[in-house]
């Protein structure tokens, strides 16, 4: 049992207020004592550590210049608001990161008022800001918008969509870009602090406005000419020019971890009229705690961990993880095929990928946060006989659906899509649940969707989707360790549209798409315990539906029910919409669907999500007695 740490200035702060009352030569220990409250909630709770440490001393600096929550300060990607959680109102709850009931591991609105965006995905913090910013403007209210962006965030082309339209905010935003990752700065030091102080002092900007306007007295070439000059100057001595060009007043680069270079700087950039402006910001992942420093990953998402060792709790081994047999599956394919090639964003190993970049080096391709880009780039691979893999998370190719309609489906070109995270994700929560893939994919024309109940049919239908040329393929696979079946080594190329009899009934018949499978085959053990027969059939296909064996199934069984991981539109719509044009409830048959309640769930352990979502065996078999109209008891005194 370990003992927490002491932080005696920390605990005088419970909101952003209490912080400012502090001089500034304190916020040096306020942040040491930060840092270690930090490393030891997430010890505790697991969670994403690396980018929080990187953040101690910016998030102690923003909170301590700006007057927040009056200036709206967005978060991107979310991951590293741990630190700001506990400086406004959440310490006490802070070792509930993560877990049913607790806070949220990304920015939330509901959590505080703190927190004036969600946060979750990628690149969207900008657009936000720009968004608070011009409302109060428009209102005629106080308040800045304050976006804090990763320099991995800056990999999305929505950042420089929103950095392109931001100019009419003027001084009410603030971009803080956090280069932590992608070594873009130049080196940070004494000298480069210096620059940061003086270009963005209240003498400079008084100097550069005079100067404009007198310029502006001798004509628009001449003035223009100047303004410009002045410009590329700043940028060639600081690196900003891309950003100038994007309408913003660059200040930097300036240590993210000197508190005495960054609150000047801020400062300075609070009380200007100078606007919109980047404040490029350089940190450390894993600041200030060795084994992280240390780590190649940064410690980046970690389990519960030994604050003192740094040693993470290994999990008991088991069956493998779903994308590492994706992965691992894919390579050896590639072995044999020149031809098949793997796309991932910026998710290499969530996504297995990394295990066929080992193998396969020159034919996978990270390339950042930009699902769009990845989409069409694999449309453009696949056009020129090319066999691309699109691995990406479900909630992530949301963001390139667009590209999957128009750049894909539309041309009928056979891209491949690894759809990992289907269905409920646990810890992540709602933001990261793959919900919605098997509707918004099932509906497309030219559109073929799998979904691997283990991990030896996710090997199947990787090889079925490698030797599909037809048009798009998708296949979908959860979060987390298979069930422990044998992977076979002669892999099955799947029947487009077909489906399998797991086993055999009369009476009541379980059409189960994907993960949901083992549940399935309990519930029907259990609905056999009560005298009803039951068959169940792995669909292994939303489209092409099996309607050859729904209508055998439904023809023979008294009740059909449909059972998916996945939001309403999927498969149980797919069988009742083909039941309904074949009139085949038109005799009494009895079919029920079941599905993913229609609300964002909120993060928990994944049994109690399912439990929840009411898609676990006891709400199978509840679902059959229900459709029978009679409960337990009456099923067993009609067998009698």
């Amino acid at each position: 049992m370990t003992t927490r740490p002491d932080t005696p200035l920390l605990d005088t702060v419970n909101v952003p207020a209490d912080l400012r009352k502090l001089e500034q030569s304190q916020l040096r220990q306020l942040s040491d004592e930060l840092r270690a409250e930090m490393i030891d909630a997430v010890g505790t709770t697991g969670g994403h550590l690396g980018s929080g440490l990187g953040v101690v001393e910016l998030t102690a600096a923003i909170h301590y210049v700006f007057n927040t929550p009056e200036d709206k300060l967005v978060w991107d990607v979310g991951h590293q608001c741990y630190p700001h959680k506990i400086l406004t109102g959440r310490r006490e709850r802070i070792r509930t990161l993560r877990q049913g009931g607790g806070l949220s591991g990304f920015t939330k609105r509901a959590e505080s008022e703190y927190d004036p965006f969600g946060a979750a995905h990628s690149s969207t913090s900008i657009s936000a800001a720009l968004g608070f910013a011009m409302a109060n403007k428009m209102q005629g209210r106080k308040g800045r918008g304050i976006a804090v962006i990763g320099d991995g965030a800056m990999s999305a082309g929505m950042a420089y969509e929103a950095m392109n339209n931001a100019e009419q905010a003027g001084n009410r935003l603030v971009v803080i870009l956090n280069d932590n990752d992608m070594s873009i700065a130049p080196p940070v030091g004494g000298l480069s602090a210096y620059l940061a102080r003086m270009v963005s002092s209240s003498e400079y900007l008084g100097l550069r406005s005079m100067a404009s306007r007198l310029a502006k007295k001798l004509g628009r070439r001449v003035w223009g000419g100047l303004e410009k000059a002045e410009e590329y100057t700043r940028g060639m001595v600081t690196g900003g020019t891309l950003f100038e060009e994007l309408g913003f007043y660059y200040v930097g680069p300036i240590d993210g971890h000197n508190l005495d270079h960054l609150i000047p700087v801020l400062e300075n950039v609070r009380d200007s009229e100078q606007g919109p402006v980047l404040i490029h910001v350089v940190t450390q992942k894993g600041k200030g705690y060795a084994p992280a420093e240390n780590s190649a990953d940064k410690y980046h998402g970690v389990a519960k961990f030994d604050v003192v060792t740094g040693e993470q709790k290994k999990s008991s081994g088991g069956p493998p993880a779903y994308q590492n047999v994706f992965g691992e599956t894919l390579a050896k394919l590639a072995d044999s095929d020149p031809r098949i090639c793997a796309i991932t964003a910026a998710m290499p190993s969530g996504t297995g990928v990394d295990k066929f970049a080992k193998a396969h080096p020159d034919k996978a391709f990270d390339v950042g946060i930009a699902e769009q880009h990845g989409v069409t780039f694999a449309a453009g691979l696949a056009a020129e006989g090319m066999r691309p893999f699109a691995a990406i998370y479900s909630t992530f190719l949301q963001r390139a659906y667009d590209q999957v309609v128009h750049d894909v489906a539309i041309q009928n070109l056979p891209v491949r899509f690894a759809i990992d995270r289907a269905g409920l994700v646990g810890a992540d929560g709602c933001t990261h649940a793959g919900s919605f893939d098997i509707t918004y994919l099932a509906t497309l024309p030219n559109m073929v969707v799998m979904a691997a109940a283990d991990e030896a049919e996710l090997a199947h239908m990787t090889y079925t989707a490698a030797e599909y040329d037809d048009g798009p393929i998708a296949f979908r696979y959860p979060r987390g360790s298979g069930t422990g079946v044998e992977i076979p080594e002669q892999l099955e190329k799947l029947e487009i549209g077909k489906g399998r009899i797991v086993r055999e009934g009369s009476k009541v018949a379980i059409l189960s798409l994907g993960a949901r499978l083992e549940e399935a085959k309990k519930a029907a053990d259990q609905l056999e315990a009560k005298g009803l027969s039951t068959t169940v059939a792995d669909m292994r296909f939303a489209k092409p539906l099996d309607t050859d064996l729904i209508e055998k199934l439904m023809r023979s069984h008294e009740v059909v029910v449909t059972v998916e991981e996945g939001a309403i539109g999927g498969l149980g719509a797919h069988v009742l919409t083909f039941a309904s044009d074949e009139g085949l409830t038109d005799g009494g048959l009895k079919v029920r669907t079941m599905r993913l309640p229609d609300v964002f769930q909120d993060h928990d352990d994944p049994m109690k999500q399912y439990d929840e979502a009411g898609l676990n065996a006891p709400q199978i078999v509840d679902k059959v007695l229900s459709a029978l109209r009679h409960n337990s008891a009456g099923v067993e005194e009609a067998r009698a």
